[in-house]
């Protein structure tokens, strides 16, 4: 059973971006993005699948969803791809890097984090009490704590954010949520950094409840291969979908010497049985 769906390819250019949602959300995350991606690039979009009862929870960690995005980009027949991944699918991405460095020419990390709990030398943003609440309440009033989880994504006032936004985790199954969430914020990647060696950019905004910029710092120093940090002057945890406009002027900053232009014919393509669309806009 695979663990992502709804796979569609959009857009002219001859270099492909792939873009890759985190915990919770769906490829609408990326819609302010796309006018400006598919007029230059030939862009993957898909959704992590959280809702299939069919899939067992267990099989939501980080591990195995690294191995389901190398297999997505196997079908796809994609190679030196641009990665866009946010939040969880940032880590998601430089594991994958690793296991698989030919498929990545450069990685763009959207609020990633390698460790959330607080240590003496190490500012993750969270207690571990704090965790352990929020995993209670996933279990015990799953849709208050979605609710509540998403404003604070948000970060500022942004009701068409926070509907697509709770829309989607709402979507998922309670039991996949606790089991990814203890696998997201309970453990520490932090040793792999330094092993990822495909050149990154990590982007950050000036005021996270998830990832404070101290995290994109301390994965700046680490990360082996060439790495920058932008920060978006934005609050919140999803600056693609709250702050688009300053989001896309960094992004562009970033793809800029990437730009290629090439027209692509429409086209369909079978990823793991089912047709995919390929559309030129």
């Amino acid at each position: 059973m695979a663990l992502y769906k709804n796979t569609k390819i959009i857009g002219n250019g001859e270099q492909t971006i792939v873009l890759s949602h985190g915990f919770g959300a769906s490829q609408i995350i990326w819609d302010d993005m796309l006018p400006f991606l598919q007029e230059r690039y030939r862009v993957v979009l898909f959704d992590w699948e959280f809702s299939n009862k069919d899939v067992d929870s267990s099989k939501y960690t980080f591990e195995i969803l690294s191995e389901a995005l190398i297999s997505l980009l196997d079908a796809l027949e994609v190679r030196k791809v641009i990665y866009v991944g946010h939040s969880m699918a940032a880590m998601l991405g430089y594991i994958a890097s690793i296991q698989r460095p030919d498929l990545f020419v450069h990685l763009v990390l959207v609020g990633a984090s390698p460790r959330y709990l607080n240590s003496d030398d190490y500012e993750g943003g969270f207690e571990r009490a704090d965790v352990e609440l929020m995993l209670s309440q996933i279990t015990s009033d799953f849709h208050a704590w979605a609710q509540v989880l998403v404003a604070l994504i948000t970060g500022i006032d942004h009701p068409a954010s926070i509907e697509k936004l709770s829309r989607s985790f709402l979507a998922m199954r309670p039991e996949v949520a606790y089991s990814l969430a203890s696998d997201i914020f309970l453990k520490d990647r932090r040793e792999v950094l330094e092993k990822v060696e495909i050149p990154c950019t990590i982007i950050a905004t000036t005021k996270d409840f998830a990832v404070p910029v101290s995290v994109g710092q301390y994965m700046q120093s680490k990360i082996k291969g060439e790495t920058t940090l932008e920060i978006v002057d934005t609050e919140g945890h999803c600056p693609q979908m709250t702050a688009p406009e300053k989001f896309l002027e960094v992004f562009e900053r970033i793809l800029l010497s990437r730009m290629i232009i090439k027209d692509t014919k429409n086209k369909t393509m079978e990823v793991n049985g089912t047709s995919v669309n390929i559309m030129s806009s």
